[in-house]
């Protein structure tokens, strides 16, 4: 009867050790994965703190930054912009906004009107972060399309999709450019999370012909390994302990698994032409994962690193060779 007892008190001792691992794993994905929960905890506020202390704060990329800003600031003043809205097939709202190219008696020098660029975010960004690079395609003669990704900004969801949901919701924005520029020549231009959502589209068997070009800015190589990373750099855990079972929890909670977003495998099935931008002294993605990257990637490339640039700071750092060798690449395949 004793040994029974014992048992009976084990199971119960374990039953209730695993009842608060899953809560405390239910806890880190909803931490780093669900806004509505991140803002419960401050986490929009404590990441955009941690994010701006492992910038690089020189002078050069504060006054760069300055003037980039004024700048669209003011052509956002004069722009075109609609808002542009699509729902997804699991019933979420995403929206976008939409700069057409402007014709050939504005002020453009092409207005050519079928050269589009998609620009995506950052996790935990918004549309309005990637309207500097709107500008700059906006005067090459591009039509714009910028969304805010699943769960961030004005779009619905229930979870950041780390690039893998993103790039099927993507595909919803492509087919919205083919309706209204059936011959379009699209580039997608991604920062972070964006780029790997770009790398991503660009890996898929499903692809696009229309998609010509890929500028990848500070990609990660796996959002398992990135997941895992935050893991530790957050909350000082050993990640070989949770990052397993955050992924069996989000497949049940959010329909995917992290190991499934991984730009480092899809890049060795891309055909597309692929420039790959990163800064050397980045402390959120290691400079090496675009390394990686290039070296995998079975397309047509480029690596561009940019020396004194940190997280997705080379277009400040150095922009007219940052937006140079854009205008370079594109040229090649456009």
């Amino acid at each position: 009867m004793r040994r029974k007892r014992r048992i009976r008190i084990a199971a119960a001792a374990f039953a209730s050790l695993f009842a608060l691992y899953a809560v405390f794993v239910y806890f880190l994905v909803s931490a780093c994965l669900v806004p509505s929960f991140m803002d419960k905890l401050n986490a929009f506020e404590d990441i955009t703190r941690k994010c701006y202390s492992e910038q690089v704060q020189t002078a050069d990329i504060r006054d760069n930054r300055t003037k980039l800003l004024t700048e669209t600031e003011e052509w956002l003043e004069s722009a075109e912009r609609r808002k542009i809205q699509v729902r997804t097939a699991d019933g979420y709202l995403l929206t976008a906004a939409e700069f057409p190219a402007q014709t050939k008696d504005e002020k453009s020098e092409e207005g050519t009107g079928d050269k589009w660029v998609l620009l995506l975010h950052g996790y935990t960004g918004w549309k309005e972060e990637m309207y500097q690079f709107a500008c700059w395609y906006h005067k090459q003669g591009f039509s714009v399309l910028v969304p805010d990704l699943r769960c961030q900004g004005e779009s619905e969801g229930d979870f950041i999709g780390m690039g893998w949901t993103d790039h099927y919701d993507c595909e919803l924005w492509i087919a919205h450019i083919l309706g209204q520029s059936p011959e379009a020549r699209i580039v997608l231009h991604g920062q972070s999370m964006g780029a790997a959502t770009a790398l991503l589209m660009a890996g898929s068997p499903e692809v696009s012909g229309h998609i010509k070009a890929v500028v990848s800015d500070s990609a990660y190589t796996s959002a398992y390994e990135m997941f895992g990373d935050k893991i530790t750099e957050w909350f000082h855990l050993p990640a070989a302990l949770f990052v397993d079972s955050a992924c069996v929890m989000l497949r049940l909670r959010g329909g995917y698994d992290l190991k499934d977003a991984s730009p480092l495998q899809a890049v060795s099935g891309s055909g597309i032409p692929t420039l790959f931008i990163h800064g050397d002294e980045d402390r959120m993605i290691d400079v090496n994962m675009s390394c990686e990257l290039f070296e995998a990637a079975g397309c047509e490339k480029e690596l561009f690193i940019v020396e004194g640039a940190g997280h997705a700071q080379a277009q400040d750092k150095a922009p007219d060779i940052y937006y140079g060798r854009i205008g370079e690449f594109l040229d090649q395949y456009l």
